[in-house]
């Protein structure tokens, strides 16, 4: 199936999850308990990421593999360009293909753990647009691409990086999804700017239902950029090293921004689960 005709079709809207490659033997079967729980829901696919320097490449095939043959779920893998040449892409590629994959998610990917700037490799692509070109020349797949309603930290401005967004649609991207934000009125905005621009796929709204204060200041510390809602913040200091206290107000936050962006026409919800359960199940159920 191809993901971009969930989002033509009319009907309900489609929530969706990310999940990430496990480490280790204990990580997997806990991915596959969060898989079948959050199995309630009803997911109209599931995301695998790739690990920032393309680390992850094979493995991140292999599990979107087995995750849509042993849950029967459509499954899509992140290709990053990061540390792999056009031809070790093709061979992934290829690789899914064979085995019923039939959805990518392109990406440039980040600097390699502990570099500070980005360079391809000899053989590799620069930019995300030149990855989802080649995958569109090259294979039958539906592609998908990134976008930051706040900006790519990188991008000298946000009127930049909806310059190269656009190039990346027009390469052949057929829907977007954001990267996590807080703030609805920045997706509203950001929708409203990339409109103007000529952009008119759907664009996903990526939210993750967090878990604690830490979480919190863990995702502005990884995110550059990212608007903390004081009143979220707040509502975490209040818990304290209630646990529970925490997750609830997680949630209710969660909830809330989904039901706004859903009530005015979002045309989904695309989930950062962090390989976990409960927080997305519990975010759902509010809707």
């Amino acid at each position: 199936m191809r993901i971009a005709d969930l989002y033509a079709a009319d009907g309900s809207s489609v929530l969706s999850l990310e999940f990430f490659t496990p480490k280790n033997e204990a990580g997997r079967k806990a991915l596959f308990r969060a898989v079948e729980r959050l199995g309630a829901i009803e997911p109209g696919f599931v995301s695998i990421t790739c690990g920032a320097a393309g680390t992850t490449r094979e493995r991140t095939a292999d599990l979107a593999i087995e995750l849509q043959e042993r849950f029967g779920l459509t499954a899509m893998a992140h290709l990053v360009c990061t540390g792999t040449t056009q031809s070790e892409l093709a061979e992934t590629v290829r690789h899914m293909q064979a085995h019923g994959i039939d959805n990518i998610l392109a990406l440039r990917g980040d600097p390699p753990k502990g570099a500070t700037d980005w360079t391809p490799v000899e053989g590799g692509f620069r930019h995300a647009d030149e990855l989802v070109a080649f995958v569109r020349e090259r294979f039958s797949l539906g592609i998908a691409g990134a976008c930051y309603p706040e900006k790519h930290h990188e991008a000298p401005t946000l009127e930049a990086d909806i310059r190269n967004l656009r190039r990346k649609v027009d390469a052949g991207a057929q829907f977007l999804i954001t990267q996590l934000f807080f703030d609805n009125d920045q997706y509203w905005s950001f929708l409203d700017k990339v409109r103007a621009q000529g952009i008119d796929v759907p664009i996903v709204p990526g939210i993750m239902p967090v878990l604690s204060l830490a979480n919190l200041q863990r995702i502005a510390s990884l995110s550059p950029g990212t608007t903390i809602p004081p009143e979220l913040e707040a509502a975490f200091r209040k818990a304290g090293d209630d646990d529970e206290a925490s997750l609830q107000a997680g949630v209710s936050f969660a909830a809330q921004q989904c039901r706004a962006l859903l009530a005015n026409g979002a045309p989904g919800i695309h989930f950062y689960t962090l390989n976990r359960s409960k927080a997305t199940l519990q975010t759902v159920a509010q809707l």
